[in-house]
């Protein structure tokens, strides 16, 4: 069965005016529960401290648990801690792991993991952008001590970079890091060029897309990028990074793709979970800030892992523009570095 990871007390994060706010949990919960009985709902348990460590320093650790307990602060000028928010990063970590470890020993088909904080930006030494724990990278890591697993393949689908991901294994070849992402933009980082180093050079694959890319120069990168990469990893399991801020309606960022768009991406992942890891999948929620679109696309998202008819799109199709001469050239960039088929 589809199981969906998500625990109330991750709705006590929140500072005024932030765009990373509870109610886009709630979005996303809401979108779900169209259809509550497709899925199984876990209660989530807090990660272990030492399951955190094992991806983060002592220190930026310490950096969180000791903003929590007095009271709390701004780790940077975009990322916030208030008393709650060290119990619900725990959680939001302790759900991507708990989904990674019932899919893996099969007591759950796949899962979507509904959290907050989000992680992917957290890097092995300091939390940022919105993200404290980096949820993805925990679950991750603990596959490959504990869970029975070989190689990970961590897709992230979301408009920024994943820098976080990509630093904690970017030495690793037991985990192919691979990412479409806006750029330049924040956090900076994600080229062509950055595949990894060390025994993990060619486990990282960056395609940085230019502002506008929409439904087909996505669709390119994965049939001609992430399919190829996958399927040469041959991965035990496929966690998805998804993050709903690429939709045209996104406020904070500038591309075109629609949740039809994500839908067709999602699905060719999918297909590649069935083809390689007997269908071992697990989405976690990371950014996206328009609500509509959330709640649109947990919902889609869900409904493509429960093997249902997807919903009708509310939202409808980007408006028309022209695909960005870049974002094919990138797209071909990274199949030559790779020495992709």
């Amino acid at each position: 069965m589809t199981a969906i990871y998500a625990d109330p007390r991750c709705l006590e994060h929140r500072a005024p005016g932030h765009p990373e706010r509870p109610e886009r949990m709630q979005a996303a919960l809401a979108g779900l529960r169209e259809d509550e009985a497709d899925y199984g709902w876990p209660d989530v348990r807090p990660a272990d401290l030492s399951y955190v460590e094992r991806v983060h320093s002592a220190e930026a650790v310490r950096l969180i648990t000791d903003l929590a307990k007095s009271g709390g602060g701004w780790v940077d000028s975009d990322t916030f801690v208030v008393p709650p928010s060290y119990d619900a990063a725990l959680l939001a970590a302790g759900g991507a792991l708990q989904a990674t470890s019932d899919v893996l020993a099969g007591r759950e088909q796949n899962a979507f993991v509904i959290v907050r904080p989000p992680g992917h930006h957290a890097t092995r030494t300091r939390a940022m952008g919105f993200c404290l724990f980096n949820n993805v990278g925990v679950a991750a890591q603990w596959a490959l001590d504990e869970g029975g697993a070989q190689r990970i393949a961590v897709l992230d689908v979301d408009v920024h970079h994943g820098n976080g991901t990509q630093d904690i294994f970017y030495d690793r070849p037991d985990v192919l890091y691979y990412s479409t992402h806006q750029y330049p933009f924040y956090p900076g980082t994600g080229r062509v060029e950055d595949v990894g180093r060390n025994d993990g050079a060619g486990a990282t694959v960056n395609v940085p897309l230019a502002a506008g890319s929409g439904d087909e120069v996505f669709l390119d990168a994965t049939r001609r990028v992430l399919a190829p990469a996958v399927r040469r990893f041959e991965p035990d399991i496929i966690l998805v990074s998804l993050g709903f801020d690429a939709h045209w309606a996104d406020p904070l960022a500038q591309m075109q793709l629609s949740t039809d768009g994500y839908r067709e991406i999602l699905a060719q992942i999918a297909r590649l979970a069935d083809e390689t890891c007997a269908g071992k999948l697990v989405f976690l929620l990371e950014g996206g800030y328009d609500l509509k679109v959330i709640e649109a696309g947990a919902r889609m998202a869900g409904s493509l892992l429960a093997g249902k008819a997807p919903p009708p799109d509310p939202i409808g199709a980007a408006p028309l523009g022209r695909e960005p001469a870049a974002s094919m050239a990138a797209i071909e960039a990274a199949r030559q570095v790779h020495q992709l088929p």
